[in-house]
């Protein structure tokens, strides 16, 4: 790594560090510029060396969270004995970890990011590259979609390869999983519901199942 992308990637990490120091002790909900830099040692204008606003710091910071999902997913799909059972448990894993710490996803999956969110999944993943070390492509490929809609089709070509599900039903499928999936985030997000992560999640994964089911061949 050249000294000037080195400079770059450390004074990112300082105040990506700051980011996530206030998101653990503050909630994401309270970050700000003046507080990160104010944290890290520097003056505000400098955090826009790096970042164009305050909610793609966020994002990059949110980041950091996701690779708790990231490290556990190729655990979770393991136990799968064939392309539906693995597309589910990569559904299962997501909904853990997502209604576990959901203002986190909010802001990277669902946050207005303007038409970027795509530059900064690749500029993050470019600046951090070990944060994908260990994992095998297929899971790479769609880790780098920022886009659920994308990831979603990633994640289902293998069951429509081997005729588990129709190309013709995918789309559908594949929006109304996401649909389900975002609705239960707004409602705990906005204090809709009081389930438990655990609850959010089991709930969830019911109705995806079950839609699963509807659309499978085999």
């Amino acid at each position: 790594m050249r000294n000037k992308e080195l400079k770059v990637s450390r004074m990112m990490g300082y105040f990506l560090d700051a980011t996530v120091e206030i998101i653990e002790q503050e909630g994401i909900e309270n970050v700000t510029i003046r507080q990160i830099a104010e944290r890290a040692g520097y003056n505000s204008a400098t955090i826009y060396n790096y970042f164009q606003e305050v909610s793609h710091l966020i994002f990059f910071a949110a980041m950091k969270f996701l690779k708790k999902y990231t490290d556990a997913l190729p655990g979770c799909i393991a136990a799968a004995e064939n392309p539906v059972e693995k597309f589910l448990l990569v559904w299962d894993c997501f909904c853990r970890f997502s209604f576990a710490e959901p203002k986190i996803y909010h802001a990277i999956f669902t946050a207005d990011l303007g038409s970027q969110p795509h530059s900064l999944l690749k500029n993050y993943y470019g600046t951090f590259p070990a944060d994908l070390d260990n994992l095998p492509d297929e899971l790479k490929h769609m880790l780098l979609e920022p886009d659920l809609s994308k990831r979603g089709r990633i994640a289902l070509e293998e069951c429509i390869k081997e005729g588990f599900i129709e190309q013709e039903k995918a789309e559908e499928l594949n929006e109304m999983l996401i649909l389900i999936w975002q609705g239960m985030l707004t409602m705990i997000l906005n204090n809709r519901r009081s389930y438990t992560p655990q609850e959010a999640a089991e709930k969830t994964m019911k109705y995806i199942r079950e839609i699963v089911r509807q659309h499978t061949r085999k």
